[in-house]
């Protein structure tokens, strides 16, 4: 291949990268910028915290529901046109997110919207795995997870500043022209045909990969360990050592800025090492991150906290970079799709583990129902022993590594 070839080809596949990127961050960003609008909307609509958290209940759950079969679908009819497909509809919904005249219809709306956003996020990933050659797979996995973490990271603070200068439709009417600009540029960028597959539209359970069992077991175990830093942290921040919503924000925002900046090295460290050293190494930075957790904290206040999550957070990117990359190295080109909608619903699961389960473990530690009525020692000792429990889980996650087979290791 000449270098006038070359050339076009590495920016034909940094147009792709691009798009696909913008893609994550705007389902990310819907993910996480209407929970700063929940109290605005109960007062709006005068309705009870029961019926306004399905604003972000609704998105989450058909998000986890649908993204199977928004990745089957990309299998049958083509990556390309199912992810256009779900720009469209994400643009759509994000359009009457912001027109909804009452709370249900907003409800119903976002439930559209979180439809839209299993197409981005499950698609991106099988996308990056069809258009990037081999040597660069793990560099775009690491900087889907990166837009991910700023998606996540960007909705507070850009939700909060849109309700300061003007209302809550605002923070929907935002992602409409992103979704349109994302959808042309998509248009532009994404290669015509090249993705499609003899795939046929078979039932999902034939065309699920059970040799990935073990993998998906990972993703789900990891997920359920990161969504516990997000349940227990505010609680442990706010009622254990007394910090104001301040400088709980501050201190929250410490993992997803960490995220941000470790992602792409992540991606790198894949492709140089192999997605499989890469991955036992990141797991073991998140069980030693969870143990630190239950004690570093009790030891060093703050500062604890931010060290353990310090460790936490690259583990967890190194071990996304490298999980995705592995998982989609072995999946034939017509189950693109599908494996990446399997990783999504493992992951989404994980998440409601998290904040479920783990929980009700914190509160177990803790030793009341009643959070705000206990004291900063009890607090502490709900904090020491989830992420005991959060540390063997991760223990758990990298013996399931180490014994997968050889054939399911790609380094």
């Amino acid at each position: 291949m000449d270098k006038d070839a070359l050339s076009s080809e590495q920016t034909g596949n940094r147009r792709i990268l691009s798009v696909l990127a913008l893609s994550m961050l705007l389902a990310s960003l819907g993910t996480s910028i209407a929970n700063i609008a929940l109290p605005e909307l109960a007062e709006t609509f005068s309705a009870p915290f029961s019926h306004v958290q399905w604003v972000v209940v609704a998105y989450l759950a058909t998000l986890t529901v649908s993204s199977v079969f928004v990745g089957r679908l990309g299998d049958i009819y083509g990556l390309r046109p199912m992810h256009l497909t779900g720009l469209g509809l994400f643009c759509g919904a994000s359009l009457l997110c912001s027109l909804a005249p009452n709370l249900w219809l907003l409800i119903g709306a976002r439930a559209i919207q979180g439809i839209g956003a299993a197409f981005l996020m499950t698609l991106t990933i099988a996308l990056v795995r069809s258009h990037l050659g081999e040597a660069r797979i793990g560099r775009g996995m690491g900087l889907l997870g990166t837009m991910s973490a700023l998606g996540t990271a960007l909705g507070p603070s850009l939700g909060g500043t849109l309700l300061a200068i003007g209302s809550w439709r605002d923070i929907f009417l935002v992602q409409v022209p992103l979704a349109a600009l994302t959808l042309i540029l998509a248009w532009l960028a994404l290669p015509h045909g090249s993705d499609r597959t003899k795939a046929s539209p078979g039932s999902i359970r034939r065309v699920l990969p059970w040799h990935l069992l073990p993998d998906l077991c990972t993703n789900l175990l990891v997920a359920t360990v990161m969504m516990t830093t997000l349940v227990v942290g505010p609680f442990y921040l706010g009622l254990g050592l007394g910090l104001d919503e301040v400088a709980i924000g501050l201190t929250m925002s410490v993992g997803p800025a960490i995220s941000i900046f470790s992602g792409l090295p992540s991606g790198r460290a894949v492709d140089t090492w192999g997605a499989g050293r890469v991955l036992r190494f990141g797991l073991a930075l998140l069980a030693t991150g969870a143990l630190s957790l239950s004690l570093l904290p009790r030891m060093f206040g703050v500062g604890g906290y931010v060290l353990a999550i310090a460790i936490l957070t690259p583990g967890y990117q190194l071990f996304q970079a490298a999980n995705n990359t592995g998982v989609m190295a072995q999946v034939p080109k017509d189950r693109r799709g599908v494996v990446s909608g399997i990783l999504g619903l493992s992951r989404n699961l994980g998440l409601i583990l998290g904040a479920s389960v783990m929980g009700m473990v914190f509160a177990m530690g803790v030793g009341s129902s009643d959070l705000r009525q206990a004291s900063s020692l009890q607090i502490e000792g709900g904090m020491r022993l989830v992420f005991i429990v959060a540390g063997a889980i991760m223990v758990l996650a990298l013996g399931i590594a180490f014994r997968r087979p050889a054939g399911n290791r790609t380094g």
